[in-house]
């Protein structure tokens, strides 16, 4: 006989894991017991040796499907007697991480009960179990007990209860554990708070729906805004009642075979939205497409996703099987998820409300990804991988504010890099709020405070506000090496690379704005090595939302470089010749604007990448003005014609900081527009340039530097025709090619290359003197 204490470490709470042990004990015949602690997960047996050598090899290779488990470590004690196996109350171990799961989508076996006429749970939107249901959601603190969650305020029933205490049912010490007798219920309010007398909420919904209603949902991670996706007439209403005219909406397909009604689907894709995940995957429409333009406007791509509730399961019918399923916001502010403050900010926006009692603690929206090249890649990183870490062998305890953009924060603690939901854009206060809270949360249920802080050289980011406030050492990294720096940590790249970030706006070291970059770095430091050429950025700000005013500015200084080796054009005639193209594209406005180009009023200058696809989109009468960020540029991706080879010409001024022009691509631009060519064509060309002097400038980077490798990061590489062919070319040319999966390349990765970074500046300087 032998006594061994066991201490299990990784996402080990709320996976089933000490039902799983339990079990496992009593069919070895193994005596002791098992609980939750901040650590993860006791378990102190006595028992023969050979019970014991296959309960320890049950641990490592068979444990319960959502569990993650990062080490094992085990001890010989001496003997006790244990007469019995038994699940002991939960303990917390100060200043020790507990890992946590992300919610995580209905099981098989609660779908099939969910199902199932005969069952007590037919039509429960709230069934669960240990497999399956939310996690990260509910949890208020640690150890993972009811006690600790929003659950806390349902008492069980005796059938439920009975489910927990039995080992051999699937639902024991499921925390979650209800049902329609003793769990959360739904009912349903009109926008004036007057509580609609039905039987059959979810019956009455669908009718509802199925009329052309607008519906707000409250579902695991915040509310959802809803409505029939093929009704065009309530589509144009959520927009215009949302004052969101054009960004695409998410929806949500009854099963697989409807999206395969209206997108191409291949079998990475497929896994992805039938995984226990389930986000948002953002599919090719097939040739059959024939859903509301007004969906996805200008776009030949479809956000969709499955059922990941029981909620969500029953609102489908025969008839009604694809729904507009998008966050619940109001313009710039965080999602709705508690049910005031939907009421008070959606009151203006639904028809209805369908509500729930189970309350929402920390919200998550719904995870966004694509798959490029074989792979998926990360656009939004929350529900259903979120608060899941990655390992990290670093310093501890810093803390990385991330981008005012698609903000995420992330933080190391005990070897683990922990990155936060998709906290939205800290364009204000309500988003600022937002934010901290978060931060207040993670730092709690994660025993974590920092040491030191790390924000971007941007001095007005709300990011960087919040870390200067802070007393504790800081750090500041410039953007477009954190971009590339999260590609790096993702691959596990250590030595220098060449790092080509393509993005919309990131702070300069030289205090301009950044965004068409080349670099040679490592995780500690950078050398910019070349990039776009400044041009002017009339407005600041409101040149991002008027493309226009960049296209005037790349118009005007791509013809005046033109003009300057033509020498039989005199000034007056060049000067009429841009007069005259900016009057022909952009109106009387242009003119305006080309005036104060050309006085001596100052405006920043851009090098951005975004800036230049925004440019070509506004000169080709693609877009003007936008209503959401990249949509200019994603428009000019989607007219954009496959199978056409041509390209345009460009030159790169080599030197110590080489330049890219880019002004000969515009007036080409120009000329092809004049000679008829059609606009597909043009972007088609617009993008081969791009991928030709990308591939272009690695290849003078690697001959003087002797590097192969290339990372690819920034929000222009979620352009998918870009990214691929960018991908193929440099590896036809033997380079190593490193791109993002897990992280996202656009600023909901930027937290975690400022953490890499600073990082390695702690361990590798006298910071920690300073």
């Amino acid at each position: 006989m032998r006594r061994v204490f066991i201490n299990v470490q990784g996402i080990v709470q709320g996976v089933g894991f000490r039902p799983f042990v339990y079990k496992k004990a009593i069919d070895l015949e193994l005596k002791g017991w098992v609980n939750n602690n901040s650590e993860g997960v006791y378990i102190d047996i006595e028992g023969d040796t050979d019970s014991i050598y296959q309960f320890l090899k049950e641990l490592r290779n068979n444990p319960p499907a959502l569990s993650k488990v990062e080490n094992i470590s085990t001890q010989e004690k001496p003997l006790i007697g244990y007469e019995v196996f038994d699940v002991r109350e939960s303990e917390k171990v100060k200043e020790k991480i507990t890992l946590i799961s992300p919610d995580v989508s209905i099981c098989k076996d609660c779908t099939d009960e969910l199902l199932d006429r005969d069952n007590r749970r037919y039509r429960y939107p709230f069934t669960n179990c240990t497999n399956c249901g939310p996690r990260f959601s509910i949890i208020k603190d640690i150890p993972y007990d009811r006690d600790k969650t929003t659950m806390k305020s349902f008492v069980m029933c005796p059938q439920c209860e009975g489910e927990y205490r039995n080992v051999k049912d699937r639902r024991f010490h499921a925390e979650p554990n209800a049902c329609s007798d003793c769990g959360p219920s739904l009912w349903i309010e009109d926008k004036c708070g007057n509580i609609i007398d039905t039987k059959d909420h979810i019956k009455w919904t669908q009718n509802k729906l199925k009329e052309g209603n607008l519906f707000a949902i409250k579902g695991v991670g915040g509310f959802h805004l809803v409505c029939d996706a093929k009704n065009g007439e309530v589509i144009e209403k959520l927009r215009h009642r949302k004052r969101r005219p054009h960004k695409p909406l998410a929806t949500m397909a009854k099963d697989m075979s409807t999206i395969s009604k209206y997108c191409k689907v291949d079998e990475v894709e497929r896994q992805i939205l039938e995984g226990i995940t389930k986000p948002i995957v953002i599919l090719n429409r097939n040739d059959q497409y024939n859903l509301p333009e007004s969906i996805a406007p200008y776009q030949k791509t479809l956000g969709v996703m499955i059922p990941y509730t029981p909620l969500h399961m029953v609102l489908f019918d025969d008839e009604l099987d694809m729904l507009i399923m998008t966050s619940a916001n109001t313009n710039g502010l965080p999602i709705e998820y508690n049910n005031q403050g939907a009421r008070d900010s959606l009151k203006d926006v639904v028809d209805y409300f369908l509500m729930n009692d189970r309350e929402i603690h920390i919200p998550v929206d719904d995870s966004v990804v694509q798959v490029v090249d074989g792979k998926i890649r990360m656009i939004r990183r929350a529900r259903g991988y979120v608060p899941e870490p990655f390992r990290f062998n670093g310093v501890e305890n810093i803390l990385a504010c991330g981008s005012n953009m698609k903000n995420t924060f992330s933080f190391t603690k005990e070897n683990f890099l922990f990155v936060s939901q998709y906290n939205g854009d800290l364009e204000n206060v309500q988003t600022l709020n937002h934010y901290e809270n978060n931060i207040e949360h993670f730092k709690k249920i994660f025993t974590f405070k920092p040491s030191y802080i790390v924000h971007d050289l941007h001095p007005t980011y709300l990011s960087t506000q919040y870390a200067l406030k802070h007393s504790v050492r800081k750090i500041a990294v410039q953007h477009h090496h954190a971009h590339i720096a999260s590609c790096m940590m993702e691959n596990n790249l250590r030595s220098t690379v060449i790092g080509v970030c393509f993005d919309g706006t990131g702070y300069g070291v030289d205090g301009e704005i950044w965004g068409g970059e080349f670099l040679i770095c490592d995780m500690k430091e950078f050398k910019r090595i070349a990039h776009l050429d400044y041009v002017k950025l009339p407005g600041g700000d409101k040149a991002i939302r008027e493309p226009w005013r960049i296209g005037v500015a790349y118009i005007n200084k791509s013809l005046t470089e033109s003009f300057k080796f033509q020498h039989k054009i005199n000034r007056k005639d060049s000067i009429d010749s841009i007069r005259s193209t900016i009057y022909k594209i952009f109106g009387e406005r242009g003119l305006t604007l080309l005036r104060i180009l050309n006085s001596s009023f100052s405006f920043p200058l851009t090098s951005s990448m975004g800036r230049l696809f925004d440019a070509v989109a506004s000169i080709l009468e693609i877009r003007d003005i936008v209503t959401y960020e990249g949509q200019a540029s994603m428009e000019l991706e989607a007219c954009l014609q496959e199978g056409v080879e041509g390209s345009y010409t460009y030159e790169i001024v080599e030197g110590e900081l080489s330049i890219i022009k880019t002004y000969s691509i515009i007036t080409q631009i120009l000329d092809d527009m004049i000679s008829g060519l059609s606009k597909g064509i043009i972007s088609a060309k617009f993008h081969n340039t791009i991928i030709n002097f990308t591939v272009d400038m690695c290849m003078k980077v690697s001959t003087f530097s002797g590097l192969k490798e290339v990372a690819l990061s920034g929000g222009v590489f979620q352009n998918s025709y870009l990214l691929r062919n960018i991908i193929k070319r440099l590896k036809d040319n033997d380079f190593n090619v490193y791109t993002q999966s897990s992280i996202p390349c656009n600023d909901g990765g930027i937290s975690v290359g400022q953490l890499c970074i600073a990082n390695e500046i702690i361990k590798n300087s006298n910071f920690n003197k300073a």
